[in-house]
């Protein structure tokens, strides 16, 4: 593919907030408290100046999500069929080259998340990149090309729906993000939200203080 090289203006951020979060007992994340603020603000904050616009795929309280301003975008098909069916929706809603995801439960996403990833691509010649930390991939902190919008839409029509094997098939860069392990811890369970909470707020007050 000849394509576009990413910049923060051919870029589009997608947050990931469609899924059933079985584990929270069916609440939506995104709009869970946390630190006085909805999760997905947080978010907001963060990828807001890496990109050019942004798009929230979720598929309920819609209403709610779209008060930041921002498009809301649902599941083409059935809904809740995971990260790959938001990733169709947000590809074929975008007007920009590239897309980069990630999810609304991680409060304190890398601020050079776009900007690694893209390097990542140029200097891989990949078609798409992938943050990892160490050998471990965190699937859903990517940046694709919108461009692949036709195979991701085989590859779920074929009832697959597996991130890592989708990306199996194209040529995928990974943008090594060991020094930030933190940026990546999300809310799975209610026994997280205490123990992020209280190293989120740690962590910001840290940053906050004059240095000596």
């Amino acid at each position: 593919m000849n394509l576009e090289p990413p910049s923060k203006q051919s870029i589009t951020g997608v947050i990931l907030a469609g899924g059933q979060a079985r584990r929270m007992g069916g609440q939506d994340k995104g709009l869970l408290p946390f630190a006085g603020r909805p999760l997905v603000e947080w978010v907001i904050a963060t990828l807001a100046p890496q990109v050019t616009t942004l798009i929230i795929s979720a598929n309920r309280n819609i209403d709610r999500y779209g008060t930041y301003g921002f498009p809301v975008v649902t599941d083409l098909e059935q809904e809740f069929q995971g990260p790959l069916a938001g990733f169709l929706s947000a590809m074929n809603a975008a007007r920009s080259t590239w897309i980069l995801t990630l999810p609304c439960d991680g409060p304190q996403p890398p601020a050079d998340l776009g900007a690694r990833l893209a390097q990542a691509t140029i200097d891989q010649q990949a078609e798409l990149a992938v943050a990892a930390t160490g050998n471990r991939r965190q699937p859903v902190h990517a940046l694709l090309p919108v461009s692949l919008s036709g195979s991701l839409r085989d590859f779920l029509a074929a009832g697959e729906r597996k991130v890592d094997l989708w990306y199996d098939r194209h040529r995928v860069a990974l943008a090594d993000f060991s020094d930030q392990p933190d940026c990546f811890v999300n809310l799975n369970a209610p026994e997280d939200a205490q123990r992020l909470e209280q190293a989120f707020i740690q962590r910001l007050s840290a940053r906050s203080r004059p240095v000596s």
